[in-house]
Formats: C-alpha cells, structure tokens, sequence
C-alpha cells in the first residue's frame, strides 16, 4: 500500500509538472462533457443566443479516488439585449489539480445580427482576469514523505485574458469557432529551487474550438440532439468530442458521449419545466487512469429566466 502511495505521489507530481511545465507540449484547457450547456466558456458570441437570461451551474468531478484528480466548477449568466442585437454574459471557474488552483472570471460581448427570418449570426470578445497558484512546497516525491527541494517554493500569478470567437444559431441549429483564452501561463524552476510564473500571450498555444449541433424532430414525442466539438491547438493531437441525446416527450434527456482518445459517457437529464432542466453525466475513461479510478462525474444545473413578461413555453434545445 505504501508502495502504490509512493507512486501515486510520483505520478502526481509528473502529471502537475506536466500541466505547467514551460516545456510542455501546449496550455491545457478545462475539460467538461456536457459542454454544451457550458459553450460561455468556450465562445463568448453564445453570449444572449437564448430568448431570457439564462443561468447554468456546471460541477465535475474528474477520475474519482485519484489523488489529486481535477476538481471544477463553473457558473455562467447571460442574456440579450436591445431586442437580441447585443448579448452580455458573466463567467466564473474554479478548479483545482493537485497543489494547483485556477480561478477565472470573464464578461463577455456580443453583437448578433439576424440573417433571414430563422438564423443570427453573432460576433463576441471576452475579456476578465485569471489567477493560478502552484502550492509545489506541499508535493512530497521522497520515498521518505519528504519534499523534495527543487518544490520548496510556491508561486502565483494573476493575469488579464481574453477571447474572441463567432456563434451562429438558429432554434434548431447552431455552429461556431472561437478562442477562448489566449494568455498562456509559463512556469520555471531555478536550481535553487526557486519558482516563477510568467503570462504572455503565445499564438502557438491557442486552443481553437469548432462547435456544431442540430436537433432532428423523429416523432412527435422524440427528438435526437447531435453535437460535436472539434478541439486544436499547435503540435498536439486534434481532439474531438461527438455527443448524441434523446429528447423523450419533452422532459427526459437520454444520450451519450465520446472524446477522442479520453472517455466514453452517458447522460440522463431531466427538463422539469420548460425553464429548469437538471442533467448528469458519467465518464468511463478508457486509458489506463481508469484502474486507479471510478470514471469521472458531471452535474449540470441551468435555468432560464422569463422577463419583461415573455412567457418561455418549450425548452431551449442548446
């Protein structure tokens, strides 16, 4: 057992230095399943793409009794404005990996223009502060438990960062590119032991998101929402996500999801009204981190607001 807690430690430690670590291979970026009730974290035109304000609550637990497995959770707010032709939205995360803590808050803009009777075509910025801190003095590599001096110090930073991207969407349909963040944080290690963080922004580094989805009316009590998110970023393997859910006469959601290479889910969400929809996801990992966990679990939480008297009678698809 002690064993097996030495190398869980090791690991730990190459996974942490492996997200920060100024060599990496590219800027990690935070992972969610349900992704499509979370699209504010991925492209700010989303922003006022729903009739009412719109709140989600998004919590996930990633690779359960992994030590020191990603912890995150988000909230969102947004709505339109001026008669849909602008979209504004708030956005808060936390999440937690190892001795790392990430805290991110943005607003974010739109301007959407309709094209033809169904369609409109959004242009939005994001714009807000992130703040990471890398408490390396609690990791404890050494056979011993103790800490090893090359992670004797801790170091922090808080950064502005910002995104771009465009959303087009009609009340079935939706498509759209984006860059969400585009400072990247860069850690280093002196051979005293010393830490710093640096932010810049680095064009190699930028994740690029392409989302697309589109509701199939089956029968008049079952509908099939499909969407698929295609991830990409300089020397890394292209990721893809591809999700199917059935809507069941209007209140229950039934599907399931695969990220390339990562998980496969299932889903089950449940639209107590028109307004509130409640929705879960579980990943079953399939790499070898699955032997050391119980999956990863995903609880979602959104609600859509009416205002100025508008009345919301059928569920938003997206």
């Amino acid at each position: 057992m002690k064993q097996f807690i030495r190398k869980t430690r090791t690991t730990l430690a190459i996974v942490v230095l492996l997200f920060v670590s100024n060599k990496s291979i590219a800027q990690f970026d935070y992972m969610f399943t349900q992704y499509m009730f979370n699209e504010m974290f991925i492209n700010p035109a989303y922003a006022g793409s729903k009739e009412a304000m719109s709140a989600t609550l998004l919590h996930r637990q990633q690779w359960v009794n992994f030590p020191g497995r990603p912890v995150t959770t988000s909230f969102s707010l947004h709505g339109p404005l001026m008669n849909n032709k602008m979209g504004l939205g708030l956005s808060v995360l936390n999440e937690r990996i190892g001795v790392l803590n990430h805290n991110l808050i943005y607003a974010s803009y739109a301007y959407r223009v309709k094209t033809g009777e169904k369609g409109t075509l959004a242009f939005g910025l994001m714009a807000g502060i992130h703040n990471q801190v890398n408490k390396f003095n609690e990791l404890k590599v050494n056979n011993d438990g103790s800490v090893d001096p090359q992670f004797s110090n801790s170091a922090s930073t808080i950064a502005p960062n910002f995104g771009t991207g465009i959303y087009y969407n009609t009340k079935t349909f939706f498509a759209g590119i984006s860059i969400p963040r585009m400072v990247d944080d860069k850690v280093k290690f002196a051979t005293n032991g010393a830490v710093s963080v640096s932010s810049q922004i680095d064009p190699s580094n930028f994740h690029y998101y392409f989302t697309i989805g589109n509701v199939f009316t089956l029968s008049p009590g079952l509908k099939l929402k499909g969407q698929a998110m295609v991830q990409a970023v300089q020397n890394a393997p292209v990721i893809y996500n591809l999700n199917a859910n059935f809507l069941i006469k209007d209140l229950v959601w039934a599907g399931v999801s695969y990220r390339s290479g990562s998980s496969a889910s299932a889903i089950l969400g449940m639209q107590i009204s028109p307004q509130f929809l409640v929705s879960y996801s579980y990943d079953y990992t399939l790499n070898a981190i699955q032997n050391y966990s119980q999956g990863s679990h995903e609880i979602m939480l959104n609600y859509l607001f009416s205002f100025k008297g508008k009345k919301v009678v059928t569920p938003r698809y997206f």
